[in-house]
This record gives C-alpha cells, structure tokens and sequence, in this order.
C-alpha cells in the first residue's frame, strides 16, 4: 500500500543536511492522528517489552554473563532501586497491525525516501524505546548499521517521539560526520559500552567522556517532529532525569535501491535471515516495499 504524505514536503536543504552530517531534524511533519493511534498499542506493547535498565543492572552485578535472563520486568521501586525503567522492543510490526500501519502507511517512508533519494523503500524493522520518569542508564553510543545484516548507502532510522524530547528528558545526541568516516564499530549492548562477543568491528569511541572532540548535536522534539539518520551515523541518549515526564519513541528501519544483506558474524539474526546469503536482494513479507516512487 502506498505511504500516506508528510504534512510537508522534505526541503533540499534538509536533504543536504542529512548528505552532509548523517542526519537530519524534520520538524512538523507527521501529522497527530498517527500518533494518537499508536498511544494504546504502545502502552500494549511496553508490557511485553525488555526493561533494559534491568538489564543494565544485570550486566553491571554479572560481568555479562546474564544477558540471557534479562529480559525480565522487576518491580524497581517496591524494591527500592532507581525507579525508572527502560523498555525496548523490536519487529513490533510483524504482530501488531497498529505497528505495520505505523511503519508501511503513514508519511515516513516517503520522509526516508525523500532523504536517501530512493525510488522504493523496504521496511527492515522497527524499534519501540521508552524511558520512564527517572531512568538514570544512558543509551551507549553506537552505530544502527553493525547491527543490521544488510550493507548499503541507502539504509536510515527515523525516529518518532510520542512525547515532548528535551536534554532533561533523554534526548538523542548524533555525532555530525560519522557516516562519512567509513568504518564500522562493534556493536554493543545499548545499556552498555560493553561490546556484543565475537562481533565484527572496531570499538566504538568514548564519546561520552570525550565528547568536546566530537561534534555532537542534540535535537529537542515536539510530537509530529522526527530525526533521521544514516545508519552509520554514531549515536547515544542521556537518561531521563525527569520525575515525571516519560521519554515514548518508536523507530522506524528503512532500505532504499543498492542494498543487499551482507550477514555479520556475531550480531543477533532474525529468523529469516538464517535462509538469505550475501548478496541477495530484500524483498518479501520479511522485508517488504512499502513505498514506491
């Protein structure tokens, strides 16, 4: 089905901005009904997401040893620890027909389009991040494409806030640039520097300690506002230091024209990426087109 339009059209300014450093702010562009219908799935979903800040405290008590049992909701504030928690999920959309209307339907992969100048566009995922009032673990720094099994110019992540995005309340940094650097990072455990075993790359920088060597932009959202960016393009969050206002994002995955699947050794497949080689072509109900030129 063809992708509903953005309430205005991408600029060739935004488009240069995201040639230029890896990503791009699109403000005013998704209209709100879309965000209304996604509030109770989201809700629907959280209750079966991971709590990653559960997992963080795991990872930290066990060296790494847990992340097999950590996707697990404790009750933190009945039992006295930070109350905030961080939720994610992923592949939403292939149970859940809010999720696939989401992703396949409304104006964002006609914004992805505009951005990576593709003429079809395949949806490769999406991703559910809510971090609740007081969520002290930031999101590691990290790199989308080391942990996509695909390679190609023309792969983005848009990014959707249900709420307001503030510095205060978990927004996302992006490291102006990296796309172009070439290089591919070893992808972690989001919750931790620490990197995932035997996976290719080089280690990821210490952005966060070094941060006055890297040009890092923050973006403050509104709802109907979304960030893009290159699936190169080093990025992080600071936790939500916020008492009482929630962090709600969905993400959205998308591949244009020139990518193929290229398997990484190492990174979390999903299952029907166990039957694809390098080299072949997207397609199909595991990564289907969901708009055309």
């Amino acid at each position: 089905m063809q992708a509903s339009r953005p309430l205005r059209p991408v600029t060739a300014e935004e488009i240069a901005c995201f040639e230029r450093d890896g990503v791009v702010c699109l403000r005013g562009v998704l209209p709100a009904s879309w965000l209304a219908r996604m509030a109770e799935p989201v809700e629907a979903e959280i209750r079966r997401a991971v709590d990653l800040s559960e997992m963080a405290r795991r990872i930290e008590g066990s060296g790494g040893r847990a992340l097999a049992d950590a996707a697990v909701e404790g009750d933190l504030a009945r039992e006295g620890r930070a109350p905030g928690r961080f939720f994610a999920g992923t592949d939403h959309w292939r149970h859940e027909p809010a999720f696939h209307a989401f992703a396949a339907e409304s104006p964002l992969p006609a914004l992805a389009a505009a951005l990576m100048r593709a003429s079809r566009v395949h949806l490769y995922e999406d991703s559910l991040l809510v971090k609740e009032p007081g969520t002290v673990e930031p999101t590691a720094f990290h790199q989308d494409l080391a942990y996509f099994h695909v390679e190609g110019e023309q792969v983005c992540t848009v990014w959707c806030p249900l709420d307001p995005v503030t510095r205060e309340t978990g927004a996302v940094g992006y490291v102006r640039g990296s796309h172009r650097w070439e290089r591919l990072f070893q992808p972690n455990l989001f919750v931790s520097e620490m990197a995932i075993p035997r996976t290719q790359g080089e280690p990821v920088p210490d952005v966060a300690a070094q941060g006055d060597r890297y040009d890092v932009v923050f973006f403050e959202l509104e709802p109907g506002d979304v960030t893009v960016h290159h699936a190169r393009t080093l990025h992080g969050a600071v936790g939500n230091r916020s008492r009482t206002r929630r962090r709600r994002a969905i993400s959205v995955r998308y591949c244009g024209d020139d990518v193929r699947y290229r398997l990484r050794e190492g990174a979390p497949r999903k299952p029907h990426q166990d039957r694809v080689r390098d080299g072949d072509p997207l397609g199909g109900p595991d990564c289907p087109v969901v708009w055309r030129a």
